[in-house]
């Protein structure tokens, strides 16, 4: 069985991998920031684009994360659903014009506006979601824990992320290495098994993976409470890595970005959605 690791540093010795750490936590947060601020579709569509180009740099491997890609785009799909359930004229209250489509009944009525908003949404989730994933990806968990603390996070909750980080990769381990020991005990779970079955049998998969999750977080803790972890206001972190002049250009140029966003927002739209209808 291939094993996949999903929450995994991988250093490709890209521009992207060479940055600090605090510089690409920074750089998450700022363009991060600038897709909450707008709505505008051609602004989206721009962020979406400089996520794309900095994950192509970075050398993300998307076709790694096929199953997180295929759970975002069931979500956003049942999302747009039950918001038009909902509100199926949100969109018209939003641009002040109505365009239909398509009309099933006096309340349920199918809109270019609310397909636009919906639209918009979605570009909204796509511009963010490559570059948290490639925070992941691109960052080792201990110095993603020291550049959060570089950016004043209390370095406890820093290494408990950390940590949670570092396990992922072996909780998942430890599911593999658990499953095929049931399989050969003639306990299936695979695709073959019904999912009555498969559900029942998943369970006893589940249960020798907490035991085995709450040991290892037993060990950790006596091991750190041995080294008198915590007994200090602050700490040194070995994988801290000071911010060179690539570092500089990397913040400035999302700095920039973010404050084309807010130009547009304040200056140009005045607004939070762009209308097109008009």
């Amino acid at each position: 069985m291939r094993e996949i690791k999903v929450f995994s540093y991988v250093d490709k010795g890209t521009i992207i991998h060479k940055l600090s750490g605090v510089s690409k936590v920074l750089c998450f947060l700022i363009l991060t920031f600038a897709s909450m601020f707008t709505y505008d579709l051609r602004v989206l569509l721009v962020l979406t684009m400089i996520s794309l180009i900095i994950s192509y740099l970075a050398k993300f491997p998307f076709g790694r994360y096929k199953a997180f890609l295929l759970y975002f785009a069931i979500f956003a799909l049942v999302n747009s659903i039950l918001n038009f359930l909902l509100a199926p004229t949100y969109g018209v209250e939003i641009f002040g014009s109505a365009h239909v489509i398509y009309r099933f009944n006096d309340f349920y009525v199918l809109t270019q506006e609310e397909l636009y908003y919906q639209l918009c949404k979605i570009i909204k989730f796509l511009s963010i979601i490559p570059i948290g994933m490639l925070l992941f990806y691109s960052i080792h968990p201990s110095e993603l824990a020291s550049s959060l603390n570089g950016i004043k996070v209390p370095y406890k909750a820093c290494t408990v992320f950390a940590l949670a980080l570092r396990y992922f990769p072996d909780i998942q381990k430890d599911y593999n290495n658990i499953n095929l020991a049931q399989q050969a005990r003639g306990i299936d779970s695979s695709k073959k098994a019904s999912l009555s079955k498969r559900i029942k049998n998943t369970s006893k998969i589940l249960i020798p993976l907490v035991f085995s999750t709450l040991d290892r977080v037993e060990l950790i803790s006596n091991a750190m409470e041995l080294r008198g972890y915590g007994k200090a206001k602050s700490r040194t972190w070995y994988s801290y890595r000071p911010l060179q002049k690539r570092d500089y250009l990397a913040i400035l140029f999302c700095t920039l970005v973010f404050m084309a966003v807010l130009f547009m927002r304040f200056a140009v739209v005045k607004n939070l959605f762009w209308n097109p209808f008009i």
